[in-house]
This record gives C-alpha cells, structure tokens and sequence, in this order.
C-alpha cells in the first residue's frame, strides 16, 4: 500500500468541505482543483488572467511542499464558467507550462463562487524531472 501526504494551502473551503490542497502518493501528487484567492488574505483579482497567474502561484507552492515543481506537472484541467475567457489565459498557461507540456483539457462549468473566472487541477509526477 502506498502511504499518503496530505498538504493543506491553509484556505478555509479545505476544513469546510472537507478535502486537501494536494495529496502526495508515492511518486505523484494530486493537487485539488485551485482558484484565483489568496489564501493568506482571501482576496481575489477581478481580472482572469491575474486569477490565472495566483492559482498557478497556489499550485506550486502546494508541489513545492510535495517536492516538486510545475516542470513536473503530467496532466492539467482547466475549469472555466465562461469559455471564452480562456484565451486570455494562455499567454500566463504557456509560461508556467512551457518546460512540461502537459496533457490537458478545459472545460466549462459554474464554480462555486462567482468571483471565480478559473480553477485549475493538475496531477504531478516526481520522477518527471
């Protein structure tokens, strides 16, 4: 059996619902779907591609704890209420993600709070670097 590490950013909807930031099982790390908030101040940018940019800081500071960086990051979703606000997005997605190129995929959906424009979930391999 492969043991778990749970990670937490610390954001109160973890303790609320009930789930972890990120999940290390052996060599991966599943990192849970990730908004635009600060977590330290909870505030969040009108602005998608500035929510963009805080979800993949939020990202990587959950496979930093699982000692792993976005170059590793095998697969990504991207959860979006509004489509068409996805292309704004890819200059910040191609920066982040130039070095991995993961497979990915987006998909339109309401999200849970209507500030949010985007949440962001990838999965992570230790042994991809």
């Amino acid at each position: 059996m492969v043991a778990h590490r749970h990670i937490s950013s610390g954001s109160p909807f973890e303790a609320q619902i009930g789930y972890s930031r990120a999940v290390v099982a052996g060599e991966w790390v599943l990192v849970s779907g990730t908004t635009g908030f600060d977590y330290a101040t909870m505030a969040i940018s009108e602005d998608v591609a500035e929510q963009t940019e805080q979800c993949l800081r939020n990202i990587a500071h959950a496979l930093a704890q699982a000692g792993c960086t976005l170059d590793q990051v095998v697969r990504v979703t991207y959860v979006l209420p509004d489509p068409s606000l996805f292309e704004a997005c890819w200059p910040v997605l191609r920066r982040h993600f130039e070095r991995a190129r993961p497979a990915a995929m987006m998909i339109s959906a309401g999200l849970l709070d209507p500030r949010m424009k985007i949440e962001i979930e990838v999965t992570a391999w230790k042994g991809a670097a």
